[in-house]
């Protein structure tokens, strides 16, 4: 009768426990910004498109931020998880590409469209790597003031349990994965993730291929830090490389390098407009970015956004 009522006990306890957790994970969510809710809607209404990019590693479009996948018998690396509400498709995606069973999830930086669909990946068995700052600013209230939003602490499920400060190695499924911290450039929780066999190098939002990338000046992000990230990045590449950018079409070195240009040219003429003492807005208006617009202007960020995120970080 005793040990029956020690597991009564016990059963109640643990069942408090799980509703406490998920009541707490629910309040979380609920504090969400509008931006998000919508755009797990559309993540909805998306379909996944897998690009076979080597033997067992693919790129995976259409749940959020770009995604790669590792498959094969020790078990399936993604980098990226996307919005919640895509993980469905993307474990049905992961499933059809090639064997293995979820196992390591990467993050490249603690943004909510790369990391919003952790928790449910890892409910369905995955285990979440990154950088030591991607766990500090998902475990802590953050604000993305460009765009006006503010995010609670993300939900225990969700946060890395394995961390890095400068590099960490990964051996799976017959590569070598290398995952390398930049310096603060996008945010200060950036990543580059190298499959070295396969020569793909996933560059996160370090790298945004055909048009203004946004720059995350409340969480450490700078335009010079992205001219340095892509100038890693480029040293680490060849000519075969295939290279996953945070958003955008898969690129080549050549478009990285396009890319690098592109941000050094705008830096170059926002710091000089901005040595005579012109005010940001006086800047925007001499139209720096003319030149690269017909180009690069295709985006989310407009050139006057983009020449003022630049203005304030040059």
């Amino acid at each position: 009768m005793f040990v029956e009522m020690n597991r009564r006990a016990f059963l109640r306890m643990s069942a408090a426990a799980t509703a406490a957790t998920l009541t707490a994970s629910r309040l979380l969510q609920a504090q969400l910004p509008d931006r998000v809710l919508q755009a797990r809607e559309a993540a909805l209404k998306t379909p996944i498109k897998t690009t076979k990019l080597y033997d067992n590693v693919f790129l995976l479009q259409g749940a959020g931020g770009n995604i790669a996948l590792q498959t094969g018998p020790d078990g399936h690396v993604l980098v990226d998880s996307g919005f919640s509400t895509a993980v469905p498709a993307l474990l049905a995606a992961a499933k059809s590409a090639g064997p293995g069973a979820p196992k390591t999830l990467i993050n490249t930086h603690w943004h909510y469209d790369h990391t919003d669909g952790n928790e449910n990946l890892h409910t369905a068995g995955y285990t979440i790597t990154a950088q030591t700052n991607t766990l500090k600013r998902m475990s802590t209230p953050q604000d993305i003031k460009a765009f006006g939003l503010h995010f609670p602490p993300s939900p225990m499920a969700a946060l890395p349990t394995i961390t890095f400060d400068t590099t960490k190695s990964i051996s799976q499924n017959g590569d070598a994965i290398a995952l390398v911290h930049f310096d603060p450039a996008h945010t200060d929780t950036d990543i580059y993730i190298h499959f070295q066999k396969a020569n793909v190098l996933h560059c996160g939002d370090t790298f945004f291929n055909g048009f203004y990338p946004f720059i995350d000046e409340s969480t450490g992000g700078s335009i010079g830090g992205m001219i340095r990230a892509n100038e890693k990045a480029l040293a680490l590449a060849t000519t075969d490389t295939k290279i996953i950018p945070g958003h955008g079409p898969l690129g080549t070195k050549a478009e990285l390098q396009s890319f690098h240009d592109m941000l050094s040219g705008v830096r170059d003429k926002v710091a000089a407009l901005k040595s005579t003492r012109a005010s940001e807005q006086e800047v925007i208006a001499k139209k720096p970015t003319a030149q690269w617009d017909a180009v690069w202007a295709k985006g989310m960020i407009g050139p006057d956004v983009f020449v003022g995120i630049v203005y304030r970080t040059v």
